[in-house]
């Protein structure tokens, strides 16, 4: 008996060696790139969808013959930058690109004039008729003040003088379809280039996902919701929030709150600050630390010198500050991004994300704000998802 019993483990140890050497020695398929794996060869496609080549197709790039480069070329011919961007008339949806897969998308870089709030970018996977992303290609790529914020970050990069970088992985298994939408009354043009791969999409790969809501103002005690009404297994990646404050004070004691797999009343994660969830401390102050003791002092007038610090790391940012200027920039403003790369949160049936706004008022005493805050969730998750609240109208979008 205990020889047989021997046997069979024996068996088993091999059979494990011998799956994990195949596995390391199966082709890889260019996908989860990073500084450990890029030396590695695949048989992935590198392809690009970009109004120089609309269809990504090899070997068909820098052929147009028209577009918004054509007068300026009119003395080089075909080849020299004929269709470098897209003009979008006003009211009208323009698709940006349509890919069969399997695949990814790898990178995006977008241009865009005109209004932030007012151009939406929608992607759809696998032939869906609802978005897995839906928002304001400004909140997208984290600028929900409509204007340039220089963001340095692993997952969203955002350069000198308005361009847009995702870097955020999106496989798809059939089809990827990306809009834009201009609500605006003015046409407007983007510059755009889609980077992406094909290749075999391992099964456990979920769905990029990305949503924008805004509440303005929030109601009194109420909690700013992130996100909810998600239906399956993923897990979330990330928060950007443009908030408005309307108050003179300290506007960042709020927690954030994930409910997880049938949570109710309480989450199972719970932040302890907004700036503690944006890795930030004491109001994201530098000069906090020799004024502590004051700052632990609920009212107290920070010290002179103090002030906000814009910051922009791989994983979260303060990366604007909009101050009164004297004139019509009367309100401060900030944006803000954190980035759950290493530290996702992990659900299997269902997910809820709440964020609180809390200042201080006399006496020490907790004062909750009636904020204008708009927030961009991002998450993973397997299809299909359930459908996305309706977006704002025009005016309930509009920067104000």
């Amino acid at each position: 008996m205990r020889t047989s019993r021997w046997i069979v483990g024996m068996l088993i140890f091999a059979a494990l060696v011998a799956m994990d050497a195949a596995a390391q020695t199966a082709p890889y398929n260019g996908l989860n790139l990073n500084m450990g794996n890029l030396s590695r060869l695949s048989h992935a496609k590198t392809r690009s969808i970009s109004p120089e080549n609309l269809t990504g197709e090899k070997g068909k790039g820098g052929m147009a013959t028209v577009g918004t480069g054509a007068s300026a070329a009119r003395d080089l011919g075909q080849g020299w930058k004929i269709s470098p961007s897209l003009n979008v008339e006003p009211k009208k949806v323009l698709t940006l690109a349509e890919i069969q897969g399997p695949g990814a998308i790898e990178h995006i870089w977008m241009t865009p004039s005109g209004k932030y709030r007012f151009s939406i970018v929608r992607i759809y996977w696998d032939g869906e008729r609802e978005p897995s992303v839906e928002a304001p290609i400004g909140d997208l790529f984290a600028c929900g003040w409509g204007r340039y914020a220089q963001i340095s970050s692993l997952a969203v990069c955002v350069n000198p003088g308005s361009g847009l970088n995702s870097y955020w992985e999106m496989p798809f298994r059939k089809s990827c379809k990306v809009t834009l939408e201009n609500l605006d009354d003015e046409p407007m043009t983007i510059y755009y280039q889609i980077d992406y791969v094909l290749t075999e999409v391992p099964e456990d790969a979920a769905y990029f996902h990305a949503q924008f809501r805004r509440s303005n103002p929030l109601p009194y005690m109420a909690n700013h919701v992130i996100l909810d009404g998600v239906k399956g297994w993923g897990h979330y990646v990330g928060t950007y929030l443009a908030w408005g404050v309307r108050n003179t004070g300290w506007w960042g004691e709020g927690e954030i709150k994930f409910f997880l797999d049938g949570d109710t009343q309480f989450p199972t994660v719970n932040g302890t600050g907004t700036e503690d969830y944006f890795c930030g401390s004491y109001d994201f102050d530098a000069a906090a630390p020799a004024a502590l003791p004051n700052l632990l002092q609920p009212g107290t007038p920070p010290p002179g010198g103090s002030h906000y610090q814009e910051f922009t790391s791989p994983y979260s940012g303060l990366a604007q500050v909009i101050r009164p200027d004297g004139h019509y920039d009367s309100q401060q403003r900030f944006g803000l991004y954190r980035w759950h790369i290493m530290d996702p949160i992990r659900f299997e049936k269902d997910i809820k994300v709440t964020i609180q706004a809390l200042g201080w008022r006399a006496g020490g005493r907790y004062l909750p704000l009636q904020d204008d805050i708009s927030s961009m969730a991002f998450w993973y998750q397997t299809e299909p998802h359930a459908p996305f609240p309706k977006l704002p109208d025009k005016d309930h979008l509009e920067v104000n």
